[in-house]
């Protein structure tokens, strides 16, 4: 009898975790090279799962493809591995009836930059061959959080086997994906594109998961499969563990079964134990054919509060707009920053933009001086959001915090290193790169948290997001720019740039983007700084003429600082004509060279507006 065959009028058990038993052993590298290095600890496993009385088995091949293995140096060894595994699997199970599916797990977690989905699919599809080759009797997806992987995945699969493909998702919330979506619709549509059976592994534990198989319909040409995990995970001493009952996660199962799953095994934290108490409370029982699924309680989502200003990057489009950066301070003492926002503010800035503790060095919270400048004195402002200081949790705490306080203006940014920073030591988070958080903010716009819990509300944030032109292949940096763009980016803020020929440049490699772009101008105060700025500081370079006639002032710094008002002017005149919208970024807190600056824009407008009268 088949796999599917089996379904079709049994309930079967599958077995546990691997790799909870491996970390047991003390194995907390690459699981999937103990295929090699430990055959017989591996099979011995297998066997204990098969005593506990699994009908089904799994192949140590989880992480087993190149792009998981590169990561231990072994992404030349995936037919090794993999053929190895399959092998150790089917020895396992020798003459008896219990059936082996090939284990392929997901690549992306939430970052998705890392590696394209095609370069996903690609070492997928190899190492599915092996397993395929190894004539296993299906093909067992899971732990899949983003489910654009997921199905990309069972496409490709199902083109190249006919054999049957489990196709699991992971959840944060119960009853729903990353993305918004129900776990009803994702598995009705993975159904449709050619699973065998559908279901869910990983991250929830028994009660929870129950929870989600509550809302769940029973497939018309599917099973439904279930792998929870033992328990919620805790930390224990440093090491990861998972509290469960043994009779508990028994007695989950059976409610498994009865919302409908006839395949049900365990994820992270079960052991043969738990396997062989499930195994006792299903062996008898039958599948269950009809099912009134729980509706799903509709959680309605408000609209955002509608903005009274306008967003900057609609204004830009249209007119002459200007951005001025004022770094928070670095001490306690806030009354010079506050008074110089003012004022910048009344000289007719559009925005105060806070950087987020740049060059990774402490500074007052952007949040915490937006909301003063704005609750106190009206001013419209712009904080920094960077990915090096803040996990997920942070990051949309944060968000969520600015939309509370009405600070729809935000710029997403990476953020330098720590090592470059005052704290060397500290830990840089990178849960996200700067792509992804914009993609998960507009998922907020949608009124969908980063966990894919419904909000309640829509947030209503403008996105503006970096571009550093100061790179040696300029297209390179504006590909860049339109993969933010399809991640949702609304307009982009530049590094400053100090050579005319350099902003013709971008105005010639950009005037094709839908999203506009804020040129970046930075008076230099003297010829130290300027030398800082082109050696030390990323993403900023200087010319070579430009670095001449700083040095020529001799050191004096009223020579210094008119000079370098002087290029920055000299730069307006070539950003004027081409960008609507310039970045205005104040150093130190000289505010008065950027009210100078402000004021030779307003001129140039203003002859403009002459010139074209008299036309």
């Amino acid at each position: 009898m088949g796999f599917l065959e089996a379904l079709k009028t049994q309930v079967l058990t599958a077995d546990g975790a691997m790799g909870t038993l491996l970390y047991a052993y003390g194995l907390d590298n690459c699981h999937e090279e103990m295929n090699i290095i430990k055959p017989d600890l591996i099979e011995k496993i297998h066997l204990e799962y098969i005593t506990a009385g699994a009908d089904v088995i799994q192949t140590n091949t989880y992480g087993a493809n190149a792009i998981k293995l590169a990561r231990y140096g072994l992404q030349d060894r995936v037919t090794e591995i993999n053929e190895v595994a399959v092998s150790l699997a089917k020895k396992a199970v020798g003459t008896g009836n219990q059936f082996v599916l090939g284990s392929i797990g997901a690549v992306r977690g939430v970052r998705k930059s890392d590696v394209t989905l095609d370069e996903i699919l690609t070492a997928i599809k190899e190492q599915a061959k092996v397993i395929i080759d190894g004539k296993v009797d299906g093909l067992l997806l899971e732990t899949y959080y983003d489910f654009e992987e997921l199905t990309e995945t069972v496409k490709m699969l199902r083109e190249e086997t006919s054999l049957p493909i489990v196709a699991q998702v992971s959840m944060h919330d119960p009853g729903i994906l990353i993305n918004g979506m129900s776990l009803n619709d994702a598995l009705k549509q993975l159904e449709k594109l050619g699973a065998d059976i559908v279901g869910v592994n990983c991250r929830l534990g028994p009660h929870h998961t129950i929870q989600a198989f509550e809302g769940v319909e029973l497939p018309e040409n599917a099973f439904l499969s279930a792998y929870p995990n033992a328990s919620l995970l805790d930390i224990e001493e440093g090491r990861v563990i998972y509290e469960s009952e043994i009779d508990y996660f028994a007695r989950a199962a059976v409610q498994l079964r009865n919302q409908g799953a006839r395949l049900i095994g365990g994820c992270c934290g079960t052991t043969p134990k738990h396997i062989e108490a499930a195994k006792k409370r299903l062996q008898y029982m039958q599948p269950i054919s009809v099912k009134k699924a729980k509706v799903q309680k509709e959680i309605f989502i408000q609209e955002a509060d509608p903005t009274i200003l306008e967003p900057l990057h609609e204004k830009v489009k249209r007119e002459r707009s200007v951005i001025v950066e004022l770094d928070t301070p670095r001490h306690l003492e806030i009354e010079a920053f506050v008074e110089g926002a003012k004022t910048l503010y009344s000289e007719g800035a559009d925005i105060i933009m806070m950087a987020d503790n740049s060059l990774a060095s402490p500074r007052v919270s952007n949040i915490a001086m937006g909301s003063i400048l704005k609750l106190q004195h009206g001013i419209r402002t712009m904080p920094h959001i960077t990915c090096r200081d803040r996990n997920l949790i942070g990051l949309q705490s944060h968000l969520m915090g600015l939309n509370a306080l009405g600070l729809h203006d935000i710029l997403t940014v990476t953020g330098d290193p720590t090592k470059v920073g005052d704290f060397p030591g500290a830990t840089s988070v990178y849960d996200v790169s700067s792509l992804e958080l914009i993609s998960l903010i507009k998922q907020l716009n949608d009124g969908i948290s980063f966990s894919g819990k419904p909000l309640r509300k829509k947030s209503n944030f403008s996105i503006a997001a970096a571009f550093n032109p100061n790179v040696r292949v300029l297209e390179r940096a504006v590909a860049r720019l339109e993969k933010k763009i399809e991640h949702g980016a609304d307009y982009f803020i530049s590094q400053p740039v100090y050579t005319s020929e350099k902003i013709i440049e971008i105005h010639e490699a950009t005037k094709h983007l839908s999203a506009p772009i804020y040129i970046g101008i930075m008076p230099l105060t003297s010829f130290r700084s300027a030398e800082f700025l082109h050696h030390e500081v990323p993403g900023i370079k200087l010319s070579e003429e430009v670095l001449n006639r700083m040095e020529s002032c001799g050191g004096d710094s009223e020579k210094e600082t008119a000079e370098g008002i002087a290029i920055a002017k000299e730069l307006l005149n070539t950003a004027a004509k081409y960008f609507n919208g310039i970045y205005l970024i104040t150093p130190f807190i000289r505010y008065e060279m950027t009210i100078k600056l402000m004021q030779y824009i307003n001129q140039l407008d203003e002859q403009n507006k002459g010139v074209k009268a008299n036309v």
